[in-house]
C-alpha cells in the first residue's frame, strides 16, 4: 500500500485533540512498518479470520487508525522520545492496539495476552517481520498471566465484562489501562471498575459511536497492596 496514502488516513487520527503545533506525523521507517504489517494481515486474512474488515483503507482506518489514536493519547511524543513503560494488550487477536502502539512508541516493552493459538502464530510473525524488539506473545489465557504492567489496553473482546475485570489486575498501582469501546459501554465499565479513576471518554475519528477510556488505577497506598510483578 501506498506510504503516502496510508498517511493521509491515519492523519486525523493522529491530529484529533492535539495542538497544530504538536509533531504527529509518522515516520518513513513506521510508515514502512505500518505496509508490511497490512501485507501481512491480508495474506493471513484470506486463510483464517482475523477480521471482518478487508479492504486496505477500511484497514488502516479501522485498525490502525483507531489504534494510533489510543497510542497518541497514552504517548504523546513520537518513537524518537522513548518511553520505557511495560504495555500489555488482552485478548489482541490480530494485534490491535498493541502492536501499532509499539510502533508508535518503539521503546514501550510489549506483551501481547492472546490464547487462540493461530492468532498468537500470526503475532510472533508480525513481530518477527516488523523486527519489533521488546516485544513478546503470551499464548495463553490473561487470567493465567502472572505480570502486571503500568499500560493496559483492551479492545473489542468477547465477554467484556469479564475482560475488563482481568484487564484492571494486570495494571500496576497508578498505572493506566486504555479502552477503545462502543459509547454505550462507558457507564457500566464505570460501574465495574470502580478502582479506576476514569477521564471523559473521548470520540474516536471517524468511527460510529466508538470511545476511548483511559483511566488510573488506584495508588499502592489506596489498594493496600505491595505487588510489584513484571510483564
Amino acid at each position: 500500500m501506498d506510504l503516502r496514502r496510508i498517511a493521509a488516513l491515519v492523519e486525523p487520527f493522529l491530529r484529533a485533540d492535539f495542538g497544530p503545533g504538536e509533531p504527529a506525523g509518522l515516520t518513513d521507517l513506521q510508515l514502512q512498518q505500518i505496509t508490511a504489517y497490512i501485507d501481512l494481515f491480508v495474506r493471513w486474512n484470506a486463510r483464517m479470520n482475523l477480521s471482518a474488515v478487508r479492504d486496505a483503507d477500511g484497514i488502516v482506518t479501522r485498525h490502525f487508525g483507531e489504534s494510533l489514536f489510543a497510542a497518541r493519547h497514552l504517548f504523546k511524543g513520537n518513537s524518537d522520545r522513548p518511553s520505557q513503560s511495560r504495555l500489555i494488550d488482552v485478548g489482541s487477536g490480530a494485534g490491535f492496539p498493541g502492536l501499532p502502539i509499539k510502533i508508535w512508541s518503539k521503546d514501550v516493552q510489549l506483551t501481547l495476552i492472546e490464547s487462540n493459538q493461530k492468532k498468537a502464530i500470526f503475532l510472533r510473525e508480525v513481530i518477527r517481520r516488523l523486527g519489533l524488539k521488546d516485544a513478546t506473545v503470551f499464548s495463553g489465557r490473561a487470567e493465567s498471566f502472572p505480570g502486571q504492567a503500568e499500560v493496559v489496553t483492551l479492545r473489542a473482546v468477547e465477554r467484556f465484562e469479564a475482560a475488563l475485570g482481568m484487564a484492571t489486575r494486570l495494571v500496576l498501582p497508578a498505572g493506566r489501562i486504555a479502552l477503545l469501546i462502543g459509547a454505550g459501554q462507558v457507564e457500566r465499565t464505570r460501574e465495574l471498575a470502580r478502582d479506576v479513576e476514569w477521564q471523559p471518554a473521548t470520540p474516536i475519528p471517524q468511527s460510529f459511536g466508538r470511545v476511548l477510556m483511559i483511566g488510573q488505577k488506584g495508588s499502592l497506598a489506596a489498594s493496600g497492596g505491595t505487588d510489584d510483578h513484571r510483564a
